[in-house]
């Protein structure tokens, strides 16, 4: 996709808001059609990291907590987890926003980037289990750390493997 000028001026912010919505798109269909139920918290295991992850480590803190927030609720919406969508909300959007506020620090890229997805992980792995505990039980919460560290840690992987292609392309 190409800039246009508009009035001799490169329109970046209309830029940045459709690559927003096209990442909140991708993000909640790639989610959406790689989703694994975990019945003991009721929650489940997807890639919606992925998508998080790619868009703040690219565009930003401001991008990552949008598309975080806004792909983590329509993700819980459409797939019949309406109990977690506030929460998504939050602890996506947080994860997006953190990502993309350490990622773009001017430290050495790579560990920032290693830093700043694993900082990321952790933010999802507490907030779900709070989610799970206040929702269920803390049992709950506890079962779903293992599956939520997975979760992440493929979205990281996935990250780390599409970003740097992605990034010549915008």
């Amino acid at each position: 996709m190409d800039r246009k000028s508009v009035g001799g001026k490169v329109s970046t912010d209309v830029f940045k808001v459709v690559l927003t919505a096209m990442f909140i798109a991708v993000t909640v269909a790639i989610s959406r059609f790689f989703i694994i139920p975990v019945p003991m918290t009721h929650g489940n295991v997807n890639l919606c990291d992925a998508g998080i992850f790619i868009s703040a480590l690219l565009l930003g803190p401001r991008v990552g907590g949008v598309v975080g927030g806004a792909s983590g609720f329509l993700l819980d919406l459409i797939s019949g987890y309406g109990q977690y969508m506030w929460f998504s909300l939050i602890v996506h959007g947080a994860e997006g926003l953190v990502v993309g506020s350490i990622a773009g620090r001017k430290a050495d890229k790579k560990w920032t980037k290693l830093i700043a997805v694993t900082v990321g992980i952790v933010i999802m792995v507490i907030g779900y289990f709070v989610a799970d505990s206040i929702l269920y039980t803390m049992y709950a919460g506890f079962i779903g750390i293992g599956t939520n560290l997975i979760q992440g840690l493929v979205g990281a992987v996935i990250a780390y493997l599409v970003t740097p292609k992605l990034k010549k392309r915008i």
